[in-house]
């Protein structure tokens, strides 16, 4: 019993001496708000200066490192905050873990990445938005405005790395033993060091205020992290070859909330886009539901989508509201066959099939009806078949057929989902269209909690030899089909 109540002690002692340690370590300024004192301009010194309170990053490539006094300018664990703002078109972005060099992009370190608007250069697409940890873990959604002051805050503690972007959470990633890193870049690690501030190229104006820091007392214990798997390390393969890795057919089902979600997304490295489903019947039925459901997606790291079911969705809301939303989404699991029979494919006892080359013919008409006519952005669920015919899915999926819906999805601008939890299309299918430039969206449509790692969109994208190019990206406002198209009267 004494011996339990010493080491109850000891530990109780232990544990405020280091509360006592934490507590104790204060913000500290690394920028004055006047001067570039403690901070040293590589490559291209006047692509810097100081107006109003804040650091001006405009002109030829350049990167100002802190050299000052605090911590020595080498910091292990800590929690960096700053204050920027950009203008229309601006890349940026904040090194920490890096080292002072004369030129070129930081080779150590990893980088915060700053940019809203800047879509890249020549035949380069710059898909990293603000807030990802670059070609580490990428945001691929806009959460942040142009000309506006937004925060920013890093926190590192041993290996993990957690980012907040106007107090809301991008990044939180913790760095395996082989973090599966591409060529030359290979010193993009946890070590240590100090920070730097980018000026990305002459087109890019972006500021930089109130700069504090606050050193954090090493870790207690922690344990290993897995070794990465095959699934794992081609995602970190993708983040790299600046691949979106997006699965935009997710929904909040089974207990899921949208918290949950994200932590899953930090966790695995995958964006979300979630969805609500739109029509007779379903969770959204007029413009007060969807708004509702948008709501609570202010400023989050996660696409929005309407799953637009039936065909009478586009009575129930407004081009207004649909507009609001990232992107739309439909399938063709329900409509009405020659006999005014309504069926939806995924429940047996609703399926009629009389004659299969009958029933497959009226399939395919419905799916390019949809495709020509709604404003979607993305045909789901594809070739899908009810389960009385699965079994004979490459003898139904004639070429023919499928160069249908392929000619389709390409006229009308409409990507292809890649359906994980169908494992549809086919390869045969994903070869036949990328030939015939269509673009693929990955889909996970989960029914339940469970999410998984796109398992078959991550194999598709190896046997079809997938590139980001191939891929869906989500139309700017003015552009998105409810925009362009409407409603069919």
């Amino acid at each position: 019993m004494y011996a339990r109540f010493n080491v109850t002690l000891s530990l109780i002692a232990f544990i405020c001496a280091f509360a006592v340690s934490s507590q104790s370590q204060t913000w500290q300024p690394l920028f004055d708000g006047a001067t570039l004192n403690g901070w040293t301009a590589a490559e291209n010194p006047a692509s810097f200066r100081v107006e109003d309170g804040a650091i001006v990053c405009n002109g030829p490539r350049a990167h100002l490192f802190y050299t000052g006094d605090v911590e020595n300018a080498d910091f292990t664990n800590f929690e960096l905050r700053l204050e920027w703002k950009t203008e229309t078109g601006a890349n940026s972005g904040v090194f920490f873990h890096t080292a002072f060099q004369d030129k070129g992009w930081p080779a150590q370190g990893y980088e915060a990445q700053v940019n809203n608007t800047h879509r890249g250069s020549g035949e380069y697409i710059e898909r990293k938005k603000t807030g990802s940890l670059y070609s580490v873990r990428n945001q691929y959604l806009q959460i942040a405005n142009d000309y506006e002051w937004n925060t920013m805050r890093i926190v590192v503690r041993g290996k993990r790395i957690q980012m907040f972007v106007n107090d809301e959470k991008t990044v939180d990633y913790t760095e395996p033993a082989q973090p599966g890193r591409s060529e030359n870049r290979e010193a993009r690690l946890l070590s240590h060091g100090t920070f730097a501030l980018q000026c990305h190229d002459p087109e890019s104006k972006a500021y930089f205020r109130r700069i504090v820091v606050k050193p954090l007392a090493k870790p207690i214990g922690g344990s290993p992290t897995a070794p990465l798997d095959e699934i794992d390390m081609q995602i970190v393969q993708l983040h790299n070859a600046n691949f979106p890795v997006v699965d935009y057919h997710v929904h909040l089902k089974g207990g899921l909330t949208l918290q949950e979600a994200l932590e899953n997304s930090f966790r695995v490295g995958i964006n979300y886009g979630i969805a609500v489903n739109c029509g007779l019947g379903f969770p959204v039925q007029d413009d007060a539901g969807a708004l509702a459901f948008l709501s609570q997606f202010k400023h989050q790291p996660a696409f929005t989508a309407i799953q637009a079911e039936g065909r009478e969705w586009t009575t129930l809301v407004s081009p207004e509201t649909v507009a609001q939303f990232d992107y739309v989404f439909s399938d063709a699991l329900t409509w009405t066959d020659h006999k005014g029979r309504r069926m939806r494919l995924w429940m047996p006892d609703e399926v009629f099939v009389d004659d299969e080359q009958q029933f497959m013919d009226m399939y395919v008409d419905r799916i390019v009806e949809i495709i020509s006519s709604e404003p979607i952005d993305i045909f789901v669920n594809p070739t899908f078949l009810p389960e009385v015919i699965a079994a004979k899915y490459d003898a139904l999926w004639t070429p023919a057929r499928m160069q249908r819906v392929i000619d389709a999805a390409v006229k009308h601008g409409v990507a292809i989902e890649i359906n994980a939890r169908f494992k549809i299309p086919s390869a045969a299918f994903i070869k036949q269209a990328k030939q015939s430039g269509c673009t693929f969206s990955f889909g996970t449509n989960n029914g339940d909690a469970e999410l998984g790692r796109m398992e078959y969109c991550l194999k598709i994208v190896n046997e079809c030899k997938l590139v980001a190019e191939d891929m869906f990206e989500p139309k700017p406002d003015g552009q998105k089909p409810i925009q362009v198209k409407g409603f069919k009267k």
